[in-house]
Parts: C-alpha cells; sequence; structure tokens
C-alpha cells in the first residue's frame, strides 16, 4: 500500500470561505467514491492556527506505484487540483506502508 499525503497553503489574502475554496474542497470531497484506485480517502481543513501549519490536508491511500499513477492521472483529480492550483500551494508525501 501507498499512503498519498497533500498539505495545501492558501496563498496570501485567500480565506477558507471564498467560492473559489468551497468549489475546491467540494470537488476533492468527490473524489471519494469517484477515483476507483482510492482505497481510503479523507480529507479536512487543519484546526490548530499555529503559523507553521498548513491550511488543508488529505490522507489517501492505493494499493501501488500503478494505481497511484492512475490516480494522479484520473481526470476527477487532475480538475479537482487543477481548482486548488489558483489559490493554493501545497507539499506531497507518498510513502509505503
Amino acid at each position: 500500500m501507498i499512503r498519498h499525503l497533500v498539505l495545501f497553503k492558501l496563498n496570501e489574502g485567500v480565506e477558507r470561505d471564498e467560492p473559489c475554496v468551497l468549489a475546491g474542497v467540494k470537488a476533492f470531497e468527490e473524489l471519494d467514491g469517484v477515483v476507483p484506485e482510492l482505497e481510503f480517502w479523507e480529507c479536512a481543513w487543519n484546526i490548530t492556527d499555529r503559523p507553521i501549519a498548513y491550511d488543508f490536508a488529505i490522507n489517501s491511500a492505493v494499493a501501488d506505484r500503478e494505481a497511484l499513477k492512475r490516480y494522479i492521472e484520473h481526470p476527477a483529480h487532475q480538475a479537482a487540483a487543477g481548482q486548488w492550483r489558483e489559490f493554493a500551494t501545497w507539499v506531497i508525501a507518498d510513502y509505503e506502508f
């Protein structure tokens, strides 16, 4: 199994309740059940206000590297990630467990 973690930081001046952000969150929430490779999926807002913290997180799991590649290339994932490119930056970690 591969864990796929993504931490998002909203760009300066962007707020969680902006329509584009709400649409981006909805797009990620809707990936569960749409992308067959996802064996585990959760996403949520960070609940702490520490300056070092990121704003939003995705925690997911896929079977193997091929499944990860298919997930990343899936049109629904590409569309959701494309929305976030407009208002956030992120870091990713993929590891076997």
